[in-house]
């Protein structure tokens, strides 16, 4: 008997519990980044082991993705990057320069979701934050890290 890998539940398990932003900005990673810090207090941080490489067109491309962990409520943060040199890392969203994806009970509480979304429009430079239902999402699999 063999047994296979059911990658559509293994994303299922991944995105449970999660909400997601599109951001349309202005303002470049390091500066949304430092903004949102300094107004929300979420100190988003990246590595090298936070690029993602996507191959399209014979062409390569980085995408980078900020991380922040909520120790006290136990929730993720990631901030993808959607754009690089004009390609978009979700093409579905190619109008979206950010994607923020929240994984934890506490953000996807209605209250805390919203009042990140007011705290977000009003960063200078912030010109749209609108909740991106999961299922518009077709390449969803390039958000699991």
């Amino acid at each position: 008997m063999k047994h296979k890998l059911n990658i559509e539940l293994i994303s299922d398990n991944f995105f449970e519990g999660t909400r997601i932003l599109g951001i349309v900005t202005t303002l470049k990673n390091y500066q949304l980044c430092y903004h949102i810090e300094k107004s929300l207090q979420i100190d988003f941080q990246t590595s090298k082991d936070l690029q993602i490489p996507l191959e399209k067109n014979k062409r390569s491309y980085s995408f980078t993705v900020y991380e922040f962990y909520q120790s006290i409520f136990a929730v993720e943060h990631f901030l993808y990057s959607n754009k690089n040199d004009g390609e978009p890392f979700l093409p579905e969203l190619p109008h979206l320069d950010f994607i923020w994806l929240i994984k934890g009970d506490h953000y996807v509480s209605e209250l805390n979701f919203t009042t990140l979304q007011k705290e977000l429009k009003n960063i200078n430079g912030v010109q749209m934050v609108s909740e991106v239902p999961q299922e518009k999402i077709k390449s969803r699999d390039n958000l699991q890290l």
